[in-house]
This record gives structure tokens, sequence and C-alpha cells, in this order.
């Protein structure tokens, strides 16, 4: 999808080039420093994953919509069955979320290993190299499947206006328990007000979800 420069403006009022260079300097950094510091929790989580499940890969890969649409490869670590992608269409029915996302709290392929990275976000964590490589910031509306994305209305199609991000509104204030819609209006108020005040509170906020969050899954 094309973004007329009409459209951006509306959503984005005015041009942030210090912020972005700024964010943009933030993301390389800090992902840099995440990578180091955190060396030995992706060496733990790791190993425990293939304690669990030795013929499974430790990393899981899958195409997500990036900023006005652009796709690129995203990282998590394994949370679940390696036939997950396989299984999804039987559960399908069973979804609890509203609109065009797939979530459901009790999901049979989740792994043991992986409910626990996944209450405490640490599987998000390979992102870090998304953000290095510039597909995504630390900041940003988190990054959509192309199949739901196939799906949104004009109004939703507003959340790639910007890049994706390892956390946001969303993440901090509610996740699952929180309607798509409600994500998406998040989401546009992140876009509309960003600042790199509002950035540093979300990525503050965001350590207290890795103590463990009950609206994770």
């Amino acid at each position: 999808m094309n973004f007329n420069n009409e459209f951006q403006s509306r959503v984005i009022p005015y041009k942030r080039e210090v912020y972005l260079i700024i964010k943009r300097l933030t993301d390389i950094v800090g992902s840099i420093l995440g990578l180091v510091v955190l060396s030995p929790v992706f060496l733990i989580v790791a190993i425990l994953i293939k304690l669990e499940d030795k013929d499974g890969a430790v990393f899981f890969s899958q195409y997500r919509s990036g900023q006005n649409n652009k796709k690129f490869k995203m990282y998590k670590f394994r949370s679940m069955v390696s036939n997950a992608e396989e299984l999804l269409s039987e559960l399908q029915e069973l979804n609890e979320q509203e609109g065009p996302v797939f979530k459901i709290k009790e999901d049979p392929r989740i792994t043991k290993v992986g409910k626990f990275i996944r209450k405490t976000s640490i599987d998000e964590l390979p992102q870090l190299i998304n953000i290095l490589k510039g597909d995504m910031s630390i900041v940003g509306p988190r990054p959509a499947l192309p199949s739901e994305v196939e799906q949104y209305s004009s109004y939703q199609m507003q959340r790639l206006l910007v890049k994706p991000g390892l956390t946001c509104y969303w993440q901090v204030q509610g996740r699952n328990s929180l309607g798509f819609n409600e994500w998406v209006e998040l989401d546009l108020k992140y876009i509309q007000e960003r600042n790199l005040w509002i950035d540093i509170k979300l990525i503050f906020k965001t350590f207290f979800v890795l103590l463990g969050d009950e609206n994770a899954s």
C-alpha cells in the first residue's frame, strides 16, 4: 500500500527530523548493548529450548509487515512446538481476539519453556537483531503478520506509518486483555504523540513487564 503525503500529514503533524535521528542512534546503541549484556540469557534460553525439544530450532523467524507495509523477517526464541504453523488452522475457531489477530490464552502449541519466556517477554529479545538492522525500533507498534494486514481497514493501516517496535503502549497496558480496536487506538496515539520522553517512559515500563505480566501469553 502506498501512503500519500496528505494521509501521512494527517497522522504525523510535522516532521521530527532530529527526533528520528536520535531515535535511530538510540536503537543502534541500545540493541548492541542489549545483545552484549543479555548474551548469557540468550545462551541459557537456547539450552533450555534444546533440552525440551532437541530436534527443534532455537530461533523462530517469520515474515512481518514493517513500515509502509515493507516485509521483513522477524526473529524470536521458539516458544511453540516445531509444527505450530501447521496446527494453526485447527485452532482458528478458538480465537479469543477480535479482528484479524489470532490469540488464545491456553494455546496448546506453547511448550513449557515457551510459557515462561512468553510470560516474561524473553522470547522477543532476538528482535534486538531486527532493531540493529533497521527493520524495527525499540519503541513502536508491534509488527503484524502480512495475512493480518490484508484484513486491515484503511484506518488500521495507519499502524504501518512508522517502524514497528519491540515495545509499545499495548505491551505495557494490558496486552492480550485489550481488544484489537483498543490496540490500534493505542498505536495511533503513539504515532501522533511520539517523542523521546514517551519513548524513554515506555522503555522503563517494559522492564516491569519482564518481571511477569499476567496478560502475556
